[in-house]
């Protein structure tokens, strides 16, 4: 049954998968948002994955083998593809698309006393925490529970982001 599937890539290959689909002639979806970044102590807005190492694909497995998408450069597997795949509602897809043209432009950085933020990079990653206030142009002063207690840390402005609600 045609429809929308959900691909577990390699780790950042996502556009490389995307375009090797592509070059197999199936249609391929890949949701960006836009996130702001320090490069060289400037802030820089750049585009990234939605959803990093997901990308969706829309084919029928009658008609195209499963296993030649698992044999394309880039992807890893289909998700949880077992004996027989079932897509994803088409709905889903519609939506996603629509988000992602409708999204704001510009980022909002500026973090207030109470946000809470999640770190991207240094030994923190992917734990959250609650902003309390910038040391400096550079640093900030998080509170998140390490080790069953609250603790307050000073870390680089640019490695939190906030959390949506």
């Amino acid at each position: 049954m045609k429809g929308w599937y959900l691909l577990y890539c390699k780790p950042k290959s996502e556009q490389r998968a995307q375009l090797n689909l592509g070059m197999q002639g199936l249609e391929t979806y890949l949701p960006m948002i836009k996130v702001e970044k320090q490069e060289k102590g400037l802030s820089v807005v750049k585009k990234s994955p939605l959803f990093p190492n997901y990308l969706f694909v829309n084919f029928d497995p009658a008609d195209f083998s499963v296993a030649k998408i698992h044999s394309t450069r880039g992807v890893s597997r289909l998700v949880d593809c077992k004996e027989q795949p079932i897509p994803l509602n088409d709905i889903l897809i519609t939506q996603l698309k629509r988000q992602e043209l409708t999204a704001p432009v510009t980022v909002d950085n500026s973090l207030v006393a109470g946000d809470k933020v999640r770190f991207i990079a240094g030994p923190f990653r992917e734990l959250q925490g609650v902003f309390l206030e910038r040391n400096s142009q550079q640093r900030c002063k998080v509170l998140f529970e390490i080790l069953g207690k609250m603790q307050s840390i000073d870390y680089a402005l640019s490695d939190v982001e906030r959390v949506s609600a």
